[in-house]
């Protein structure tokens, strides 16, 4: 576009001082086509604005000859077909030849839309780039819902525009609202319309839902007739460029805060399109009364997914882990998340409950649930321990049964008597153990004593015990140190002396 001054000149020039196209067009700086259209809109014919001959003018006949017939046909056929007659110029100029003569869709007038008050609101999502969130890139949308009397919105930040999301928005809405329009116009989205096939339209069921608890009719648009929503459209262009540029935020809640102050304070001070008098706030107040009453409870609209327990007791839910009881592995349970909690259903039980991320790779943990695998483990291990002394010593039971009677803690004595397996074998342990259980002296320190002197009396050392505090530390091989080693190096020190 160039100013009205500039216009003004180029038709003078042209018509009063006779000056041609290029001249006019190198005087003032412009380009030769701007010169060509602005005269052509001043009623100048396109012939009287050539300047020079063209080779292509024999083929302008055929050409517009046929653009009237076929006004859709490609300049890639055009240009087939006036090379089979003779044409010998380049295809970029004939392209730009075929764009200036082509027919122009004839301008479609349109209604002014109006509305009755509380009659309907206009729906729609706006994408607004990424949101990086620790390990993952989120996209950011806003669902926007504006009255179309009043003018009035509501905007809602999430990061995502799946089905719950656009649940949450209608409730969200509705709340600020105060009340619920009588429709809500939508474009054909996937979660509005599921199919269409010309005014025959198979809705999203959800929605649907939604629709029945408020009271409210879904409406969607004609196909390409985007201007029947356009105050939403105009909303979203005014909600970039009033709200969303340059500001700083670092959580959607706080974004969502910023909107809610946005929409109460600038967007409605603004004036109201109908009457430049009044302010959006104050024919919204008129509005309030003419709208829907709300629903006394909330529709639902938490994200429902079906999940399955694999070995470790983890449930993966959007690109994240959450722990469970540990007696849930290998089941199938739900996971009913909302936009700050996680929760685990296992029937009608609440199983587990946990903050929702909104990174990636994340395992959220219950201290509660790894705290009971962990004593389980260890329960586990202390049978295993006993399955394994009775199953290497026979009288280890009848000593262990004895013990029992006199109130020794069984726990610590079984793991004292592996440690004495580990040090000096099966058979030496139930030799032991038989001839405590013969001198009536079920103790732990017994069984040592005996087995402390037979290997003496057959020319032994006594064995090195391990100590291990963890099952990992216990799996450790332990080679015992030549001693000889320091007698030398003592020999090596009273020898230098």
């Amino acid at each position: 576009m160039i100013p009205k001054e500039k216009e003004a000149e180029i038709l003078r020039l042209y018509h009063a001082e006779h000056w041609r196209v290029n001249t006019i067009a190198r005087q003032l700086g412009l380009h030769h086509s701007t010169v060509r259209r602005v005269l052509q809109q001043g009623g100048v014919a396109r012939q009287a604005l050539a300047t020079r001959a063209s080779i292509i003018d024999p083929f302008l006949p055929l050409i517009l000859d046929t653009l009237g017939k076929y006004p859709r046909l490609t300049a890639s056929r055009l240009y087939a077909m006036v090379r089979e007659r003779g044409y010998t110029g380049s295809q970029d100029h004939f392209r730009h030849v075929v764009a200036a003569n082509r027919p122009s869709k004839p301008a479609e007038a349109f209604h002014r839309l109006s509305t009755l008050p509380g009659e309907q609101a206009q729906v729609d999502w706006a994408h607004f780039g990424e949101v990086v969130v620790g390990k993952a890139r989120r996209k950011l949308y806003a669902f926007v819902m504006v009255l179309s009397w009043s003018r009035h919105v509501v905007v809602r930040f999430f990061l995502g525009a799946s089905m719950p999301y656009f649940l949450r928005g209608h409730v969200d809405a509705f709340e600020a609202f105060g009340g619920v329009p009588r429709v809500c116009l939508y474009d054909n989205l996937k979660s509005a319309v599921l199919e269409r096939r010309g005014d025959v339209i198979r809705f999203n069921p959800t929605l649907l839902a939604l629709a029945a608890h408020y009271r409210f009719e879904a409406r969607p648009v004609a196909i390409a007739r985007g201007n029947e929503k356009g105050r939403v459209e105009r909303m979203i262009r005014y909600l970039r460029s009033s709200f969303f540029e340059a500001r700083k935020w670092q959580v959607v809640e706080d974004l969502n805060q910023h909107a809610d102050y946005w929409s109460m304070t600038i967007a409605a001070a603004r004036p109201w399109p109908q009457d430049k008098r009044r302010t959006v706030a104050e024919v919204f107040e008129e509005e309030r009364s003419k709208l829907l009453p709300l629903s006394p409870d909330a529709f639902v609209t938490d994200e429902r997914v079906e999940v399955e327990v694999g070995k470790t007791p983890y449930v993966r839910f959007d690109l994240n882990d959450y722990s469970v009881p540990h007696t849930y592995v290998r089941r199938s349970l739900v996971v009913l998340a909302s936009l700050r909690t996680v929760r685990v259903i296992a029937g009608t039980e609440v199983v587990a409950e946990h903050v929702r991320s909104w990174d990636r790779g994340g395992q959220i943990e219950t201290r509660e649930h790894i705290e009971a695998l962990v004593e389980t483990k260890r329960r586990a291990a202390r049978h295993r321990n006993t399955d394994r002394l009775l199953h290497a010593c026979a009288s280890s039971r009848a000593f262990l049964e004895h013990a029992a009677s006199r109130g020794v803690n069984l726990g610590s004595l079984t793991k004292q008597l592996i440690e004495l397996l580990n040090g000096h074998g099966a058979q030496e342990l139930e030799d032991a153990l038989v001839e405590a259980l013969e001198r009536d002296r079920v103790h732990i320190g017994v069984v040592r004593h005996v087995l402390d002197h037979k290997r003496a009396a057959r020319g032994l050392p006594p064995p090195i015990t391990r100590h291990a505090g963890t099952e990992r530390h216990a799996q450790l091989v332990v080679k015992p140190h030549d001693l000889g080693d320091y007698d030398r190096m003592n020999q090596e020190q009273e020898d230098e002396k």
